[in-house]
């Protein structure tokens, strides 16, 4: 299955072939900031799963991942891991923004204080163990 998606001015778009390693909500400071927003929901896939077309930035937010955005009109689209392994896919930048939905919240810890967690997703104060 191949999935796609792209910026909010389209100069930059994107394949992802196969399914998520996992589709997760981060809750962690640096997904706020880099995200503008109280969380970053994305699906995490193997890079090498990953076509990017236009031109991109790229920001280091930590030693092992640097935040990926389309150049132009700034729509943060990727969390790219410097190993090579993954990249988190922003899920309201696929074309089908309803075609992942989350399966648990992860970095709870930091989570703003009035956003609410009543879903029934699992919840885990850092990452999964």
């Amino acid at each position: 299955m191949t999935r796609e998606g792209g910026c909010l001015c389209g100069a930059v778009r994107y394949k992802c072939e196969g399914e998520p390693i996992n589709v997760r909500i981060c809750h962690c400071r640096k997904c706020q900031k880099a995200m503008g927003s109280p969380f970053f929901a994305r699906a995490l896939y193997d890079q090498r799963a990953i076509t990017v077309s236009g031109d991109t930035g790229r920001y280091a937010s930590s030693d092992f991942l640097e935040r990926v955005f389309c150049k132009q009109c700034g729509t943060r689209l990727f969390s790219w891991r410097f190993n090579g392994t993954a990249a988190g896919v922003a899920l309201a930048t696929f074309d089908d923004r309803n075609v992942f939905a989350p399966t648990e919240h992860i970095w709870v810890s930091e989570k703003i204080a009035w956003v609410r967690l009543d879903d029934g997703l699992p919840q885990y104060p850092e990452g999964p163990t």
